[in-house]
C-alpha cells in the first residue's frame, strides 16, 4: 500500500482532470461540427438525407454509450485498424454527442414559426441566408440552454472511457484506490471534482435560459 496524503490524492486526480476536460471539449466541438452538418442535410431536404439522419440519431441515442466505446475500440481492431484509447474515446463520444446535438438543434429550428420561413422565402433568400439572418437567430435562443446543459452529460459520459483504458478522472481514481486502499477518500475527492466541473456549466445553462427567456 502506498501512503498518499489527501493532497497527493487530490493532486493526482487534478492532473487526470485535464484529460477529462480535453476529451469533453473534443467530443463537444467535434459533435457540434458533425451535428451541424447533419442538421443542414436534414433541413435542406437532400434526397434520402432525412431517413438517414433519423436512423443515425436513433442508433446513437438508442444504444448505450458504453457499447459504443467498446465498438470504437475493439471493433476497429477487428477490422485491422489499431487505435489508441484516446482516439477510440474521442470518436465514440463525438458521434454520441453529434446525435443528441443535431436533435436538439432540429427541435429548435422546428420551433420557429412557419411564417418566418415563408417570409424569408418570399424575399428570395437562399437556405444559407435564411438560416443565417432569419431562422438561425431565433432558433439560437431556444437551442443555447439545452446545448450548454448537454455539455454536463458529455463531461459525465467521459467517465465511461475508463473501461477501454483511457486515463481520465474515474480511471485515475480507480488506480489510486488500488494503490492506497482508501476508496472512500478517493471517490469523495472524485465526486467533488466532477461537481466542480459540472455545477458551473449547469448554473450557466440556467442563467442563459432566464436571460434568453427575458429577452423573448
Amino acid at each position: 500500500m502506498v501512503d498518499f496524503s489527501i493532497w497527493d490524492i487530490f493532486r493526482n486526480l487534478l492532473l487526470a482532470a485535464r484529460w477529462t476536460v480535453a476529451l469533453s471539449l473534443i467530443a463537444f466541438v467535434g459533435g457540434g461540427v458533425v451535428g451541424l452538418a447533419l442538421l443542414v442535410a436534414r433541413i435542406a431536404r437532400w434526397p434520402g438525407a432525412d431517413p438517414l439522419v433519423r436512423g443515425y440519431v436513433q442508433l446513437f441515442q438508442g444504444t448505450p454509450l458504453l457499447m459504443q466505446l467498446f465498438l470504437a475500440y475493439f471493433g476497429l481492431s477487428l477490422l485491422g485498424i489499431n487505435v489508441s484509447p484516446w482516439v477510440a474515446a474521442s470518436l465514440a463520444l463525438t458521434l454520441y454527442t453529434s446525435a443528441f446535438l443535431t436533435e436538439i438543434w432540429h427541435g429548435s429550428v422546428a420551433s420557429v414559426a412557419k411564417g418566418q420561413w415563408e417570409a424569408s422565402s418570399a424575399l428570395a433568400l437562399s437556405l444559407g441566408e435564411q438560416l443565417r439572418h432569419v431562422i438561425g437567430p431565433q432558433a439560437l435562443r431556444v437551442a443555447v440552454p439545452p446545448t450548454v446543459g448537454f455539455l454536463v452529460q458529455v463531461v459525465k459520459g467521459t467517465a465511461l472511457a475508463s473501461v477501454i483504458g483511457f486515463i481520465e478522472l474515474t480511471k485515475a481514481g480507480t488506480m489510486i484506490t488500488n494503490a492506497t486502499f482508501r476508496p472512500f477518500t478517493v471517490y469523495a475527492c472524485l465526486a467533488l471534482m466532477y461537481f466542480a466541473l459540472c455545477y458551473p456549466i449547469s448554473a450557466w445553462s440556467k442563467s442563459l435560459e432566464r436571460r434568453l427567456h427575458g429577452r423573448r
